[in-house]
Protein backbone atom coordinates (compact mmCIF):
# COMPACT_ATOMS: atom_id res chain seq x y z
CA UNK A 1 0.00 0.00 0.00
CA UNK A 2 1.37 3.40 -0.97
CA UNK A 3 2.64 5.40 1.98
CA UNK A 4 2.86 2.37 4.29
CA UNK A 5 5.95 2.10 6.49
CA UNK A 6 8.00 -1.10 6.63
CA UNK A 7 10.50 0.21 9.16
CA UNK A 8 12.12 -2.50 11.25
CA UNK A 9 14.37 -2.47 14.28
CA UNK A 10 16.94 -5.26 13.84
CA UNK A 11 18.39 -6.91 16.91
CA UNK A 12 21.73 -8.67 17.36
CA UNK A 13 22.45 -11.36 19.95
CA UNK A 14 26.06 -12.46 20.42
CA UNK A 15 26.55 -16.19 20.79
CA UNK A 16 30.32 -16.55 20.67
CA UNK A 17 33.04 -13.93 20.52
CA UNK A 18 36.82 -14.22 20.11
CA UNK A 19 39.41 -11.87 18.65
CA UNK A 20 39.27 -13.59 15.26
CA UNK A 21 35.82 -15.22 15.40
CA UNK A 22 32.26 -14.14 16.05
CA UNK A 23 28.92 -15.91 15.89
CA UNK A 24 25.73 -13.93 16.36
CA UNK A 25 22.02 -13.83 15.57
CA UNK A 26 20.50 -11.07 13.45
CA UNK A 27 16.74 -10.84 13.94
CA UNK A 28 13.78 -8.70 12.82
CA UNK A 29 15.16 -7.88 9.38
CA UNK A 30 15.18 -9.44 5.92
CA UNK A 31 17.66 -11.19 3.64
CA UNK A 32 18.55 -8.00 1.75
CA UNK A 33 19.88 -6.35 4.91
CA UNK A 34 21.68 -9.51 6.05
CA UNK A 35 23.39 -9.90 2.69
CA UNK A 36 24.27 -6.21 2.57
CA UNK A 37 25.99 -6.54 5.96
CA UNK A 38 27.87 -9.64 4.76
CA UNK A 39 29.07 -7.96 1.56
CA UNK A 40 30.17 -4.79 3.37
CA UNK A 41 32.24 -6.85 5.85
CA UNK A 42 33.99 -8.67 3.00
CA UNK A 43 34.51 -5.84 0.51
CA UNK A 44 34.12 -2.40 2.11
CA UNK A 45 35.53 -2.43 5.66
CA UNK A 46 38.94 -0.71 5.22
CA UNK A 47 42.23 -2.16 6.38
CA UNK A 48 45.90 -1.35 5.84
CA UNK A 49 48.09 -3.40 3.50
CA UNK A 50 51.43 -2.97 1.74
CA UNK A 51 50.79 -1.32 -1.61
CA UNK A 52 54.20 -0.10 -2.80
CA UNK A 53 57.53 -1.96 -2.55
CA UNK A 54 60.94 -0.55 -3.48
CA UNK A 55 63.54 -3.30 -3.68
CA UNK A 56 67.10 -2.13 -2.92
CA UNK A 57 68.87 -5.51 -2.98
CA UNK A 58 67.41 -8.90 -3.84
CA UNK A 59 69.74 -11.85 -4.44
CA UNK A 60 67.20 -14.47 -3.33
CA UNK A 61 65.70 -17.11 -5.64
CA UNK A 62 62.40 -15.16 -5.84
CA UNK A 63 62.06 -12.24 -8.23
CA UNK A 64 61.06 -8.74 -7.09
CA UNK A 65 57.41 -8.99 -8.21
CA UNK A 66 56.92 -12.30 -6.37
CA UNK A 67 58.24 -10.85 -3.11
CA UNK A 68 56.15 -7.67 -3.51
CA UNK A 69 53.03 -9.79 -3.99
CA UNK A 70 53.77 -11.85 -0.88
CA UNK A 71 54.34 -8.69 1.16
CA UNK A 72 50.98 -7.28 0.07
CA UNK A 73 49.13 -10.34 1.36
CA UNK A 74 50.58 -10.14 4.89
CA UNK A 75 47.75 -8.92 7.20
CA UNK A 76 48.62 -5.79 9.19
CA UNK A 77 46.92 -4.61 12.38
CA UNK A 78 44.41 -2.02 11.17
CA UNK A 79 42.60 -0.60 14.20
CA UNK A 80 43.29 2.94 12.98
CA UNK A 81 42.26 2.27 9.37
CA UNK A 82 38.82 3.88 9.78
CA UNK A 83 40.43 7.19 10.85
CA UNK A 84 43.15 7.16 8.16
CA UNK A 85 42.74 8.87 4.81
CA UNK A 86 42.67 7.13 1.46
CA UNK A 87 45.87 8.07 -0.37
CA UNK A 88 43.88 9.33 -3.37
CA UNK A 89 41.96 11.75 -1.09
CA UNK A 90 44.90 12.93 1.04
CA UNK A 91 45.56 16.65 0.68
CA UNK A 92 48.65 16.55 2.91
CA UNK A 93 50.70 14.76 0.23
CA UNK A 94 48.64 15.73 -2.84
CA UNK A 95 47.59 12.12 -3.39
CA UNK A 96 51.17 10.83 -3.45
CA UNK A 97 50.27 8.36 -0.69
CA UNK A 98 53.46 8.73 1.32
CA UNK A 99 52.62 10.80 4.39
CA UNK A 100 51.76 10.01 8.00
CA UNK A 101 48.05 10.65 7.44
CA UNK A 102 47.54 8.07 4.67
CA UNK A 103 50.46 5.63 4.81
CA UNK A 104 52.87 3.67 7.01
CA UNK A 105 56.45 2.93 6.04
CA UNK A 106 58.15 -0.46 6.53
CA UNK A 107 61.79 -1.51 6.15
CA UNK A 108 63.30 -4.97 5.83
CA UNK A 109 66.99 -5.87 5.89
CA UNK A 110 68.12 -9.49 5.99
CA UNK A 111 71.29 -11.33 4.96
CA UNK A 112 72.25 -14.95 5.47
CA UNK A 113 75.77 -15.29 6.91
CA UNK A 114 75.81 -19.02 7.72
CA UNK A 115 75.32 -22.37 6.01
CA UNK A 116 71.92 -22.75 7.64
CA UNK A 117 68.91 -21.52 5.66
CA UNK A 118 67.60 -18.17 6.95
CA UNK A 119 63.82 -17.70 7.04
CA UNK A 120 62.85 -14.09 6.37
CA UNK A 121 59.41 -13.56 7.93
CA UNK A 122 56.90 -10.83 8.65
CA UNK A 123 58.61 -10.38 12.02
CA UNK A 124 61.57 -8.88 10.12
CA UNK A 125 59.42 -5.98 8.88
CA UNK A 126 60.06 -2.81 10.90
CA UNK A 127 57.20 -0.32 10.96
CA UNK A 128 57.31 3.47 11.34
CA UNK A 129 54.04 3.24 13.33
CA UNK A 130 53.87 0.88 16.31
CA UNK A 131 50.07 0.55 15.89
CA UNK A 132 50.43 -0.88 12.37
CA UNK A 133 52.51 -4.06 12.44
CA UNK A 134 52.21 -7.55 10.92
CA UNK A 135 49.57 -9.65 12.66
CA UNK A 136 51.06 -11.87 15.36
CA UNK A 137 50.06 -15.50 14.81
CA UNK A 138 51.76 -16.72 17.99
CA UNK A 139 50.01 -19.74 19.49
CA UNK A 140 48.19 -18.55 22.61
CA UNK A 141 48.92 -21.90 24.31
CA UNK A 142 52.64 -21.08 24.16
CA UNK A 143 53.70 -24.16 22.23
CA UNK A 144 56.84 -24.03 20.13
CA UNK A 145 55.44 -23.99 16.60
CA UNK A 146 56.39 -22.62 13.21
CA UNK A 147 53.56 -20.08 13.46
CA UNK A 148 55.50 -18.19 16.11
CA UNK A 149 58.05 -17.17 13.48
CA UNK A 150 55.55 -15.13 11.50
CA UNK A 151 54.61 -15.41 7.83
CA UNK A 152 57.55 -16.59 5.73
CA UNK A 153 58.40 -14.14 2.95
CA UNK A 154 61.48 -15.84 1.45
CA UNK A 155 64.31 -18.21 2.41
CA UNK A 156 67.94 -17.16 2.03
CA UNK A 157 71.13 -19.19 1.72
CA UNK A 158 74.68 -18.07 2.53
CA UNK A 159 75.53 -14.76 0.88
CA UNK A 160 71.97 -14.01 -0.25
CA UNK A 161 70.49 -10.69 0.85
CA UNK A 162 67.17 -8.83 0.82
CA UNK A 163 66.76 -5.12 1.50
CA UNK A 164 63.59 -3.21 0.74
CA UNK A 165 61.31 -0.33 1.66
CA UNK A 166 57.53 -0.74 1.63
CA UNK A 167 54.60 1.66 1.91
CA UNK A 168 51.30 0.42 3.41
CA UNK A 169 48.09 2.26 2.57
CA UNK A 170 44.42 2.17 3.46
CA UNK A 171 42.14 0.28 1.08
CA UNK A 172 39.06 -1.94 0.77
CA UNK A 173 38.55 -5.48 -0.44
CA UNK A 174 36.55 -4.24 -3.43
CA UNK A 175 39.81 -2.83 -4.83
CA UNK A 176 42.03 -5.82 -3.95
CA UNK A 177 41.57 -8.93 -1.80
CA UNK A 178 44.64 -8.03 0.29
CA UNK A 179 42.57 -5.28 1.95
CA UNK A 180 39.70 -7.57 2.94
CA UNK A 181 39.58 -8.05 6.73
CA UNK A 182 37.43 -11.17 6.44
CA UNK A 183 38.66 -14.72 6.10
CA UNK A 184 35.02 -15.78 5.73
CA UNK A 185 31.59 -14.32 6.43
CA UNK A 186 28.52 -16.54 6.12
CA UNK A 187 24.91 -16.47 7.26
CA UNK A 188 22.09 -18.98 7.23
CA UNK A 189 18.37 -18.78 7.82
CA UNK A 190 17.46 -20.03 11.28
CA UNK A 191 15.48 -23.27 10.77
CA UNK A 192 12.18 -23.96 12.52
CA UNK A 193 11.44 -27.69 12.86
CA UNK A 194 8.08 -29.22 13.88
CA UNK A 195 7.57 -32.95 14.44
CA UNK A 196 4.08 -34.45 14.00
CA UNK A 197 3.95 -36.35 17.29
CA UNK A 198 0.77 -38.29 16.43
CA UNK A 199 2.27 -39.58 13.20
CA UNK A 200 5.60 -40.28 14.90
CA UNK A 201 3.87 -42.51 17.48
CA UNK A 202 2.79 -44.85 14.67
CA UNK A 203 6.42 -45.70 13.88
CA UNK A 204 8.36 -48.55 15.44
CA UNK A 205 11.62 -47.91 17.29
CA UNK A 206 13.60 -49.24 14.28
CA UNK A 207 11.77 -46.87 11.93
CA UNK A 208 12.42 -43.96 14.27
CA UNK A 209 16.10 -44.87 14.38
CA UNK A 210 16.19 -45.08 10.57
CA UNK A 211 14.54 -41.66 10.35
CA UNK A 212 17.06 -40.10 12.76
CA UNK A 213 20.01 -41.59 10.86
CA UNK A 214 18.73 -40.31 7.51
CA UNK A 215 19.92 -36.82 8.40
CA UNK A 216 23.59 -36.24 7.41
CA UNK A 217 24.01 -34.03 10.47
CA UNK A 218 22.86 -34.71 14.03
CA UNK A 219 19.60 -32.76 14.02
CA UNK A 220 17.40 -35.42 15.65
CA UNK A 221 17.88 -38.04 18.34
CA UNK A 222 15.80 -40.51 20.31
CA UNK A 223 15.06 -39.72 23.94
CA UNK A 224 16.26 -42.78 25.93
CA UNK A 225 13.46 -42.36 28.48
CA UNK A 226 10.40 -41.68 26.33
CA UNK A 227 11.64 -43.32 23.08
CA UNK A 228 10.41 -40.22 21.25
CA UNK A 229 12.23 -38.48 18.41
CA UNK A 230 13.38 -35.04 19.57
CA UNK A 231 15.17 -32.12 17.92
CA UNK A 232 18.60 -31.77 19.53
CA UNK A 233 20.27 -29.22 17.24
CA UNK A 234 18.03 -27.43 14.73
CA UNK A 235 20.93 -25.30 13.46
CA UNK A 236 22.80 -28.40 12.33
CA UNK A 237 20.16 -28.76 9.59
CA UNK A 238 21.66 -27.89 6.22
CA UNK A 239 18.44 -27.68 4.18
CA UNK A 240 19.33 -30.93 2.39
CA UNK A 241 15.72 -32.28 2.61
CA UNK A 242 17.02 -35.79 3.38
CA UNK A 243 14.67 -36.30 6.33
CA UNK A 244 11.72 -35.09 4.23
CA UNK A 245 12.60 -37.58 1.50
CA UNK A 246 12.93 -40.31 4.15
CA UNK A 247 9.49 -39.50 5.57
CA UNK A 248 7.94 -39.73 2.09
CA UNK A 249 9.75 -43.03 1.43
CA UNK A 250 8.26 -44.38 4.67
CA UNK A 251 4.80 -43.35 3.47
CA UNK A 252 4.58 -40.63 6.12
CA UNK A 253 4.60 -37.27 4.31
CA UNK A 254 4.17 -34.48 6.82
CA UNK A 255 5.99 -36.43 9.53
CA UNK A 256 8.23 -33.41 9.99
CA UNK A 257 7.87 -29.84 8.77
CA UNK A 258 10.91 -27.59 8.35
CA UNK A 259 10.69 -23.87 7.66
CA UNK A 260 13.33 -21.17 7.28
CA UNK A 261 12.60 -18.13 9.43
CA UNK A 262 12.74 -15.31 6.89
CA UNK A 263 13.56 -12.64 9.49
CA UNK A 264 16.18 -14.49 11.54
CA UNK A 265 19.77 -15.21 10.49
CA UNK A 266 22.81 -16.82 12.10
CA UNK A 267 26.12 -15.16 11.14
CA UNK A 268 29.59 -16.67 11.34
CA UNK A 269 32.46 -14.20 10.96
CA UNK A 270 36.17 -15.05 10.81
CA UNK A 271 38.81 -12.32 10.65
CA UNK A 272 42.26 -12.38 9.06
CA UNK A 273 43.53 -10.69 12.23
CA UNK A 274 43.79 -7.22 10.68
CA UNK A 275 40.86 -6.12 12.85
CA UNK A 276 39.00 -8.01 15.55
CA UNK A 277 35.87 -9.81 14.42
CA UNK A 278 33.68 -7.69 16.71
CA UNK A 279 35.22 -4.46 15.35
CA UNK A 280 34.71 -5.69 11.79
CA UNK A 281 30.97 -6.06 12.44
CA UNK A 282 30.74 -2.60 14.06
CA UNK A 283 32.70 -0.98 11.22
CA UNK A 284 30.46 -2.69 8.66
CA UNK A 285 27.32 -1.37 10.38
CA UNK A 286 28.78 2.15 10.44
CA UNK A 287 29.66 1.98 6.72
CA UNK A 288 26.20 0.62 5.90
CA UNK A 289 24.63 3.53 7.78
CA UNK A 290 26.76 5.98 5.77
CA UNK A 291 25.58 4.37 2.53
CA UNK A 292 21.94 4.62 3.58
CA UNK A 293 22.44 8.27 4.53
CA UNK A 294 23.89 8.90 1.06
CA UNK A 295 20.83 7.27 -0.53
CA UNK A 296 18.51 9.39 1.62
CA UNK A 297 20.43 12.53 0.65
CA UNK A 298 20.22 11.69 -3.06
CA UNK A 299 16.46 11.15 -2.73
CA UNK A 300 16.12 14.57 -1.09
CA UNK A 301 18.13 16.06 -3.97
CA UNK A 302 15.83 14.47 -6.55
CA UNK A 303 12.78 15.81 -4.70
CA UNK A 304 14.34 19.29 -4.70
CA UNK A 305 14.93 19.06 -8.45
CA UNK A 306 11.30 18.06 -8.96
CA UNK A 307 10.16 20.99 -6.87
CA UNK A 308 12.52 23.73 -8.07
CA UNK A 309 13.47 22.39 -11.51
CA UNK A 310 16.52 23.97 -13.14
CA UNK A 311 16.98 26.41 -10.25
CA UNK A 312 17.80 23.60 -7.79
CA UNK A 313 20.30 22.00 -10.18
CA UNK A 314 21.89 25.40 -10.87
CA UNK A 315 22.32 26.10 -7.13
CA UNK A 316 24.25 22.79 -6.80
CA UNK A 317 26.45 23.75 -9.72
CA UNK A 318 24.72 21.28 -12.11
Amino acid sequence: MEGASYQRFPKIKIRELKDDYAKFELRDTDASMANALRRVMIAEVPTIAIDLVEIEVNSSVLNDEFIAHRLGLIPLTSERAMSMRFSRDCDACDGDGQCEFCSVEFHLRAKCMSDQTLDVTSNDLYSSDHTVVPVNFTDSAGYDSSEQRGVIIVKLRRGQELRLRAIARKGIGKDHAKWSPAATVTFMYEPEIHINEDMMDTLSLEEKQSFVESSPTRVFDIDPNTQQVVVVDPEAYTYDDEVLKKAEAMGKPGLVEIYAKEDSFIFTVESTGAVKASQMVLNAIEILKQKLDAVRLSEDTVEADDQFGELGAHMRGG
